[in-house]
């Protein structure tokens, strides 16, 4: 298997392979090196020598492998999201897993025949490394997995950036960036330009912009929120929650992010003191793991007894609001309220 920086180093070097397997979460660097595919291709005219499959139509693919691209010296195919490299469910499609067996043995048998005249790329959500297929794709092609990046990996991709546009970003404030705005590069990118563009060039971004500028993940806000709620500022958490209903965020959204927020905090305690390990307990991808400081720095507010509570007071508010007791904005308020005081 591939990582994205060989296959964006290899991509650089106008390299073309003619068997490819995209998949995973990270869809922005997925979708950019699949544009770096199309480009170094070149001229792509659909149902000619440009040609994409589905699945709705996965049974056409080996016909389309070998009808040749009329005037044009190879074939462009993109099978995206054909299911033919998913896990088997319990229910097995029958014609899905007979066009994935002819498939596996088409491209065994004529893989000379396909790195003449085409260029096939796979582009699924998920892959199942064990399937046949897939072995044979990376044992004779490229397979890359586009997991979301690792906060250090992101902060070189942003920094890669701003020293292009000929900006400034310390150690410092990239990882509050990161902590606000998220781990999906599409999001990052989208608030650093923007970022980029207030500062100008030669300029310097600061915490003060990102606060002023940059669109905050709900998870972030309700860092904040919490933030208040432990050091008992009244006035700023009920502010934080304001500033969410009025940002449009929609109130049940708030209150189960609140509560899986708090939970998160209750395992931490309990985590700490019977020295479990928090990344393992939380169940942090690794692009999350620098989380852990903050929540142990937050559990540190709260009593577990408290911690239990405020979990207890938010079902409770739950419950009553769907039975039409209590407007969910007034009872958050008094939730807040409660263990402020």
């Amino acid at each position: 298997m591939l990582s994205i920086e060989n296959l964006e180093k290899e991509l650089k070097t106008e390299n073309l392979q003619n068997l490819y397997l995209l998949y995973g979460e990270e869809l922005f660097l997925l979708e950019t090196s699949l544009k770096k595919i199309k480009n170094l291709f070149g001229e792509a005219i659909k149902g000619i020598n440009y040609i994409t499959i589905d699945e709705t139509n996965y049974n056409e693919l080996i016909a389309n492998i070998e009808t040749p691209s009329f005037g044009y010296e190879k074939k462009l195919i993109i099978a995206r999201n054909t299911g033919l490299l998913k896990k088997d469910g319990k229910r097995k499609n029958a014609e899905l897993v007979k066009i994935r067996e002819k498939l596996e043995k088409y491209i065994k048998e004529n893989i000379e025949q396909i790195k003449q005249s085409v260029i096939l790329v796979f582009i699924e959500e998920d892959a199942d490394n064990k399937q046949e297929l897939y072995k044979i794709i990376e044992n004779l092609g490229v397979v890359c997995k586009f997991d979301y990046q690792k906060p250090i990996q992101i902060e070189k991709r942003i920094q890669a950036i701003c020293k292009g546009y000929q900006v400034e970003i310390d150690s410092n404030t990239m990882r509050y960036f990161i902590e606000c705005c998220g781990t999906s590069m599409q999001d990052l990118i989208n608030e650093i330009r923007k970022l980029i563009e207030y500062v100008g060039k030669d300029g310097k971004i600061k915490k003060q912009d990102i606060d002023e500028l940059s669109i905050k993940k709900l998870e972030s806000v309700i860092f904040d929120l919490t933030d208040s709620l432990g050091k008992k500022e009244i006035a700023k958490s009920l502010q934080v929650l304001k500033n969410l209903i009025y940002s449009k965020e929609p109130i049940q959204k708030i209150l189960i992010t609140l509560y899986n927020h708090f939970k998160k905090l209750y395992f931490v305690e309990l985590s700490l003191k019977y020295n479990k390990d928090i990344i393992s307990t939380l169940n942090l991808k690794p692009n999350q793991t620098f989380l852990v400081n903050k929540y142990k720095m937050q559990a540190k507010y709260f009593k577990e007894t408290e911690l239990k509570n405020i979990l207890q007071d938010l079902r409770n508010l739950d419950y009553k609001y769907k039975i039409g007791q209590i407007d969910l904005q007034i009872g958050l308020e008094t939730i807040l309220c409660k263990y402020c005081s």
